[in-house]
């Protein structure tokens, strides 16, 4: 259950506050649209922690037990809060009712980058319990029956594929697509669908490939037979992951996976 799914069952029952990044000036922890629901004991979400944090829970708190103030407060990030980031925040305090619910749903609605994931092996495994904590729509794609766990965080969409490349065509318009299949032969077929792919609609703007320098050379010979050009073939990224962290263990590889992709993300 997300933090917007627990705030929308929580005023079904009781107010909460919403506090939510305004605007803000010179160097800040969150950005604006940044926000945080306060509860009598509980918080979901953060707008960057610290003490301008503390200082908005305790505004927030004192509006549920009715105090008033103004909608927007200013806070500069000085020795006054304890904080030396230098900038200033413009934070809205919003009491919340279960008349907001709906649009509260639409309005923090976030639609998150998506993310194809093909291979359900011990790199996948690992890729999914980072990239799920992660601003990513992440689908995971195999085609072998029963390669799913059953406790798969409930924001990943699993998907059966049979052949695998076949799913290629059902992604999403923008997805980056990470490829680490059980087989190479796998891998290649995926491959050379998300080119096929790439030159008819131009709509995937990274293709990753798990492997060595080798693996690579190997493929891009065999996919220039398929009549793919040096053009199309240098938009496959191999290997895959950040340079400069060593280490091969599936966990080392996903976090260096998911941090490529966090480059790619757009301010």
């Amino acid at each position: 259950m997300t933090s917007i799914d627990v705030l929308l069952q929580y005023l079904q029952h009781a107010p909460a506050v919403l506090v939510t990044v305004q605007s803000t000036q010179g160097s800040v922890p969150r950005g604006p649209g940044t926000w945080m629901a306060v509860l009598p004991d509980q918080l979901l979400g953060t707008i960057g922690g610290g003490n301008l944090e503390f200082q908005a829970m305790a505004e927030a708190r004192a509006r549920l037990a009715g105090t008033l103030g103004a909608e927007v407060l200013r806070y500069p990030l000085g020795p006054s809060l304890g904080q030396c980031c230098g900038g200033v925040v413009h934070l809205r305090f919003e009491l919340l009712s279960v008349a907001d619910t709906d649009r509260l749903r639409a309005h923090l609605a976030v639609v998150h980058p998506p993310v194809a994931l093909f291979g359900g092996g011990h790199v996948g495994h690992a890729l999914v319990q980072v990239l799920a904590r992660l601003p990513f729509a992440l689908t995971w794609i195999d085609s072998r029956d029963g390669i799913f766990p059953a406790d798969v965080p409930a924001s990943v969409r699993c998907e059966y594929s049979d052949p695998v490349q076949q799913a290629v065509q059902d992604m999403a318009p923008g997805s980056q697509v990470l490829i680490m299949s059980f087989s190479h032969a796998e891998d290649l077929d995926i491959v050379a669908a998300c080119l096929q792919r790439q030159r008819s609609q131009g709509d995937l703007p990274f293709i990753g490939l798990i492997g060595s320098q080798t693996k690579w050379a190997s493929f891009h010979h065999r996919l220039a037979a398929r009549g793919f050009s040096d053009v199309e073939l240098a938009h496959v990224t191999c290997p895959i992951g950040v340079p400069g962290i060593p280490g091969k263990e599936p966990e080392v590889i996903a976090v260096a996976v998911a941090a490529q992709l966090l480059q790619r993300l757009t301010p």
